[in-house]
Order: structure tokens, then C-alpha cells, then sequence
């Protein structure tokens, strides 16, 4: 098995898609680009699929309607593997998803965002984290912003590292409250904006977090 494009280890995409026709096409030009591909044309189906595959990757089509819902399956059974939803034209997709493509798209941009999701997944596991000028790593709990340190404390680490994780996903306030100081009373759903608030002036113009207006934050666009 040849390296997909871009010269990044091959991985294995579980390509969830109810049309024949476009899953074949999918798994056509994945392949050619050095991918274990893997068709699932149910979701219900792919969800039980998944701890036997174990796929890097995943290209999952959302249907016009419920497809929050279905994403929210796949994403439950599937962390921390990256998600790519293929999307109707015209439907934007769920607010927690990391990749978008919408219909009609070309091929090859699938595979570059297979590619680009493949690299993401492996900078993960080396501990780096990058999104825009932001660079985390969370070995050395050292963080840069164009090459540049920055101090934060270890509540901002574990908050700014939880969301570089998840580039895309907006979360709610007491989600990040979990996510960044763990089962603990006594600190209420307005800390953590006083601590983006504090990230923000900190990573200063390179500062990838942005406000979503009445459910909370998120890295990324």
C-alpha cells in the first residue's frame, strides 16, 4: 500500500454513504491515493462497525434532516477519530462537526481532506497540537503563537488543549467546565469565560477561539 497524497502514512477511512454509486466513487479515488477503505451504507450498521475497523478516518454523509443526530452517534462511538461530513448542497453541517463537504464536490478535494485530517490525527498522537498560528504541544506543556511563547496557567493548557483537540466543534460552557477542571463544585459555567477571555488577550491576534452566540465556544472556523 502506497502513502496517500501528501506523502502522510496510509490510513484506513470507513466511507459511510447510502448511494452505491457515490460510495464506489469515493472508495475509488481513496484508494488510488494509498487508503484502506471501508463501505458502510448504514449508519446504525457503521456504528457497530466501528470497534472492529478502528478507522482513522471517516467520510459520513448526513441526511437534510436528523443529521445532528446522526453524527452525534458516530462521533460518541468513534473518538477520536476525525469525522468528514458530506453534506446536501445547501445544508450546512452540525455545529460539532470538524470537516465539512458539500454536494456537489470533487474527489480529489475529499482526499486532500482525508489527507488533512490524517495529518491532524497523527500531530494528536505525537502531542502536538495546530491550529492557525497556535502551536500546542502536550508534552513539554509548552505553547508558541508564530513561533513566539506564551505562559499560561494549567487551566488554560487544559482548556486551550481540549479545544485545539477538537478544531470545529462548538461546546457548551459546562461542557468546557468538564472538560478543563474536571468533577470539582463550587466554580460556576461563567468561569470559563473570564478564562477565554484571558486565553484571547494572551494568544492575541493568533487567538483561534471564537464566540458561538447562545451555546458556548469553539477553535477554528
Amino acid at each position: 500500500m502506497t502513502a496517500p497524497e501528501g506523502g502522510e502514512e496510509a490510513g484506513r477511512v470507513l466511507v459511510v454513504e447510502g448511494d452505491a454509486g457515490v460510495a464506489e466513487l469515493e472508495r475509488l479515488y481513496l484508494t488510488r491515493a494509498g487508503l484502506d477503505v471501508h463501505v458502510e451504507p448504514d449508519p446504525v450498521r457503521a456504528v457497530a462497525a466501528l470497534g472492529r475497523l478502528a478507522p482513522d478516518v471517516i467520510i459520513l454523509e448526513l441526511p437534510a434532516a436528523g443529521g445532528g443526530e446522526v453524527l452525534r452517534r458516530i462521533t460518541d462511538a468513534a473518538a477520536p477519530a476525525p469525522i468528514i461530513c458530506v453534506t446536501p448542497a445547501g445544508t450546512a453541517a452540525p455545529a460539532a462537526a470538524a470537516y465539512q463537504v458539500a454536494r456537489p464536490f470533487s474527489p480529489r478535494l475529499l482526499v486532500a481532506m482525508v489527507t488533512e485530517a490524517l495529518r491532524g490525527r497523527a500531530q494528536r498522537r505525537a502531542g502536538l497540537l495546530r491550529l492557525g498560528m497556535v502551536e500546542l504541544d502536550e508534552h513539554t506543556r509548552g505553547v508558541r503563537v508564530g513561533g513566539t511563547a506564551v505562559t499560561l496557567t494549567v487551566t488554560e493548557f487544559e482548556l486551550l488543549a481540549f479545544l485545539l483537540a477538537n478544531p470545529g466543534r462548538v461546546y457548551s460552557r459546562e461542557q468546557l467546565l468538564e472538560a478543563a477542571w474536571g468533577p470539582v463544585t463550587g466554580v460556576g459555567p461563567r468561569t470559563v469565560d473570564v478564562h477565554v477571555a484571558q486565553l484571547r488577550a494572551k494568544l492575541g491576534d493568533g487567538s483561534p477561539i471564537r464566540t458561538v452566540r447562545g451555546v458556548g465556544y469553539a477553535a477554528g472556523a
